[in-house]
């Protein structure tokens, strides 16, 4: 009798190695991308950097993904491997969050102008090695896990860079202090680090390849890729439809991340400064005490789902979870004072987003493992991101504003977990590299457009609070105080309501739209799944094994 041959990835403890490692580079990248996010009015005041330039330095991150280097990114990683591709765009990404911080470190001079083209010079390439390390990952999950847990492992990988999200902005405010160049100095670092854990990885790719025969390049040569593959993905209705639901509904998150923690402060009344009895110190540091605080949540949010999932018996399951449920209640008790002081915190409140998701991704990625319906859940995270864009652009109420971030919080863990494995459903595991390369392509024109978009228009409907604010820092600095000192002071007499406020209504209403656009498409992509039998809604076998 024939013995099937085990393979490394037939184990279930090294496939989970496997996923923590590879998921250094999402934690990292996703902590490099949104760092800035609470940084905005230290920019102002430290670097002399307004909304505008803000917005274009984010938006910058992906222009030279919008001109195609995802694309070559995918051949690349289609062509030569995941060694190779990791390598090559792991080394971008750092070498461009080191020049980042030497940019605002004053390496490159400490005048405006060389200031802010050393950031976007640092920023551009990172981004050009950022959304190919995501199409990198997302092929290394599919390699180790398909078969497996595809949808709770892509949803757990999502979970490691939704919580490298939720830390930046939490504590890069804190890292930074009063001055910019240490918060990033500390993002490039990260970046650094997981790139040694992924030289680690390597090691057991090499011998997962032997063991399967794979070549150098991990594909046989007739999936190598070929231009004919892009024109088979253009052709596919779903795969159409699943691309611009990428883009519309990640443009309504990622560019708002950046400015949700001053949203928070201009509309709301949040405050960017924490009081001192609210801060969680560790070891004589509160960065690392805000640290441990998303760590307990990212360990309870992956006990809830994991440990579950390895009992057998439906009442020891339900018990599992009620006691994991139950301590993490008693601790948030324990916290309570606290934690409702960090509640009128501006980059504390704003990441409950990818909080939101650290907590629900593995569990919706486990319910799509497991029933199915990833269309569904799309048209349900569509709705709720409307729902929360309406609530924070149209109303002025913060128990709704709570509501809102929440909301996006859940939408933007239901879409990803329900979307993810539906790609290697519609489309066969040679040609993912290519087929993650092009959404990724195409999602980066609309981040591009609304990172700098939501700036411009900021700047646009807010003329008279510009005028004010300028005239404001240029009294105080003429009056003796340093910029740094002037920009402060603004912060304190707009608290005070002697100067404006941002108005934030028009920029985020037009995040709505993005809403709306996702709930038709989400259904237009249901509508195909019944035509095309890719089985998004049930639990056929994927393209990729098909």
């Amino acid at each position: 009798m024939d013995t099937v041959k085990k393979t490394l990835r037939d184990s279930a403890p090294m496939r989970w190695l496997v996923l923590v490692l590879i998921s250094g580079l999402m934690f990292s990248t996703y902590y490099f991308q949104d760092f800035f996010s609470p940084l905005k009015g230290l920019m102002q005041s430290d670097l002399g950097i307004n909304a505008e330039e803000f917005g274009r330095v984010i938006g910058l991150t992906t222009i030279a993904n919008m001109f195609g280097m995802i694309i070559i990114g995918g051949i690349i990683l289609d062509k030569w491997g995941i060694r190779l591709a990791g390598l090559l765009f792991g080394g971008l990404a750092t070498l461009g969050a080191v020049i980042t911080a030497l940019a605002a470190s004053g390496a490159f001079g400490t005048e405006k102008s060389n200031v802010l083209t050393g950031l976007i010079i640092g920023r551009i390439l990172f981004g050009s090695g950022l959304e190919a390390i995501c199409v990198i990952v997302s092929k290394t999950v599919v390699k180790w896990f398909l078969g497996y847990e595809l949808a709770l492992a892509m949803a757990i990988n999502i979970g490691f860079g939704r919580l490298g999200s939720a830390l930046a902005i939490a504590i890069s405010l804190d890292v930074a202090g009063e001055a910019v160049s240490p918060a990033v100095i500390l993002a490039a670092s990260i970046i650094a680090i997981s790139l040694l854990f992924f030289l680690v990885y390597l090691i057991f790719d090499v011998r997962l390849d032997r063991q399967t025969g794979a070549g150098t390049a991990g594909a046989d040569p007739e999936e190598e890729f070929k231009f004919s593959d892009l024109a088979k993905l253009a052709t596919d209705k779903s795969f159409i439809y699943i691309t611009l639901l990428c883009v519309a509904f990640y443009s309504a998150v990622f560019p708002f991340i950046q400015y949700a923690p001053d949203l928070l402060v201009n509309k709301f009344g949040f405050s960017y400064d924490l009081p001192k009895e609210a801060e969680i110190v560790l070891f004589g540091s509160k960065s690392l005490g805000s640290v441990m605080v998303y760590l307990i949540v990212f360990a309870f949010a992956l006990s809830v789902t994991l440990i579950p999932k390895n009992l057998k018996a439906a009442s020891a399951k339900y018990t599992a979870i009620a006691v994991i449920l139950g301590l993490f209640a008693v601790l948030v008790l324990l916290v309570r004072e606290k934690l409702a002081m960090w509640m009128v915190n501006g980059p504390k409140t704003a990441s409950l987003i990818p909080l939101g998701t650290i907590i629900f991704t593995p569990i919706f990625g486990s319910i799509v493992d497991k029933k199915g319906k990833a269309a569904s859940l799309m048209v349900v995270g569509s709705l709720l991101l409307i729902f929360a864009h309406l609530s924070l652009s149209v109303f002025n109420i913060k128990l709704l504003a709570y509501m809102g971030l929440l909301s996006l919080g859940i939408a933007f863990s239901l879409v990803p977990a329900a979307m993810w494995p539906s790609v290697a459903k519609i489309v066969p595991q040679h040609r993912l590299g290519t087929a993650y390369a092009s959404m990724f392509t195409v999602q980066n024109w609309g981040l591009g457009l609304f990172f700098w978009g939501i700036g411009a228009l900021l700047l646009k409907v807010n003329t008279s609070v510009v005028k004010a604010l300028d005239e404001a820092n240029k009294a105080l600095v003429a009056g003796g105080m340093t910029a740094e000192q002037a920009g402060e002071e603004v912060i304190k007499l707009q608290a005070t309501g002697k100067l404006p406020y941002y108005d934030y209504t028009w920029p985020i209403l037009l995040l709505v739209f993005c809403g709306v656009i996702s709930i038709f498409l989400a259904y237009l992509l249901k509508r195909a799944d019944k035509e095309q039998g890719y089985g998004l809604e049930d639990l056929k076998k994927p393209a990729a094994e098909a």
